[in-house]
């Protein structure tokens, strides 16, 4: 199966260290900070969500008003707007991008940041509204008669929308999450479920605890599986490392976490005392707290620097050895990569000349591999001669 590549994209040049240039909403850097990924291969470019950021959909609809093939993944909270607005929303930008657009959804990690949109319900109940949110949201796109519904958060009734999604037999749904809850209902719903970079031993776990959820939801096909980091690259190991040292200490001095969310950075603790609330974060840092490097090139002083703030662990390495890096997590079945880069559009540039094609040309080999194999074993009488050669062996 072909790997899927997203990036990330912001309104302004921001980044952890980098301090944010030019007004929050520049339209000519979106607009090239959107190109640069189309022209280094990506398939889609994540918005995000901050109760004080441009709005996402907004923003994408530039983006797809300036781009021919870009996939666009929107963060969406719900609980902010109805889901039947939502969904007539999202199928109308389906519709004006040409079939690009897919939401991810994000539930809502930190109570402070949750009521600065108005939202005051505490997070258990906030993942039962998403679980019904999505059901009212996957059927608005769905249904071709007028549907009613009554629940505990949302009441309506006849609802019939006259624009449908490009995209069958619905959009795609994103799902982000590491609590138990956040399993439950991403398990049950996304098409999707998107993790943060942890070592590949707790990310297998995660995995595991994904499709069981989708399983106890009556799910034949489990969701696929995003993880997201922070490659750093050199052409040598030792400039890598020495970048990666560079950004680290760029970070510290700063005492700022940094993201194209701008709300998050300057109004929420964040830096190595910061405490978060959502278990993604607990998770990184506990995984910084076991030691700086783990498996071939997963280094965690990044997160702890930051307090985990977001999608925060780095890749150090040459772009062959990251390639291999990335490569691992593909072998425990990780289908999707979500990487951006500290230094944000000339990284893009980087990972599209060094990094994308490695990968894609050894997932396409093992596929082809594969292939072979399957025809091979698929011609009549070609198990036995296999078994004959290995006898004679």
């Amino acid at each position: 199966m072909p790997v899927e590549f997203i990036g990330m994209i912001g309104t302004r040049d921001v980044s952890e260290v980098r301090p944010p240039s030019g007004p929050v909403v520049d339209p000519d850097y979106t607009r090239r900070f959107a190109l640069a990924h189309e022209e280094a291969g990506f398939d889609r470019v994540l918005i995000g969500y901050g109760s004080g950021s441009p709005d996402g959909t907004q923003v994408a609809a530039h983006v797809a008003a300036h781009t021919e093939r870009l996939g666009l993944l929107v963060a969406h909270r719900p609980g902010f707007v109805a889901p039947t607005l939502a969904a007539r929303t999202f199928a109308t930008l389906d519709q004006f991008s040409g079939g690009r657009t897919a939401v991810h959804i994000i539930t809502g990690g930190h109570d402070a940041e949750q009521r600065r949109d108005g939202d005051h319900l505490g997070k258990d109940d906030r993942y039962a509204r998403t679980d019904e949110y999505l059901d009212i949201l996957k059927s608005a796109w769905t249904s071709t008669e007028p549907v009613s519904h009554k629940g505990r958060f949302y009441h309506y009734e006849d609802y019939l929308s006259e624009v449908r999604p490009v995209t069958e037999p619905r959009i795609p749904l994103y799902f982000g999450g590491s609590s138990e809850a956040a399993y439950r209902v991403g398990g049950k719903h996304a098409d999707v479920f998107a993790l943060w970079g942890e070592p590949l031993a707790e990310t297998a776990e995660q995995i595991a605890s994904v499709r069981a959820a989708a399983e106890a939801a009556g799910r034949t096909e489990p969701p696929r599986i995003s993880v997201s980091f922070r490659p750093i690259l050199g052409r040598t190991e030792e400039e890598a490392w020495d970048r990666a040292h560079r950004i680290l200490d760029t970070i510290n001095s700063r005492g700022a976490a940094g993201s194209f969310v701008g709300s998050r950075r300057t109004t929420l603790p964040v830096g190595p005392d910061a405490q978060p609330q959502n278990t993604g974060s607990q998770r990184l840092l506990a995984a910084a707290a076991k030691g700086e490097l783990h498996d071939r090139a997963l280094w965690t002083p990044t997160a702890k620097a930051t307090g985990a703030a977001g999608n925060s662990t780095a890749l150090v390495g040459t772009p062959e050895t990251v390639a291999q890096a990335l490569l691992d997590y593909v072998d425990i079945g990780v289908t999707t990569l979500l990487i951006r880069g500290y230094d944000p559009l000339d990284d893009v540039i980087d990972y599209g000349r060094d990094l994308l094609p490695l990968v894609r040309a050894e997932v396409a080999r093992r596929d082809a591999d594969a292939d072979a194999d399957a025809d091979a074993t698929s011609v009549p009488g070609s198990a036995p001669a296999v078994a004959a050669v290995s006898g004679a062996r």
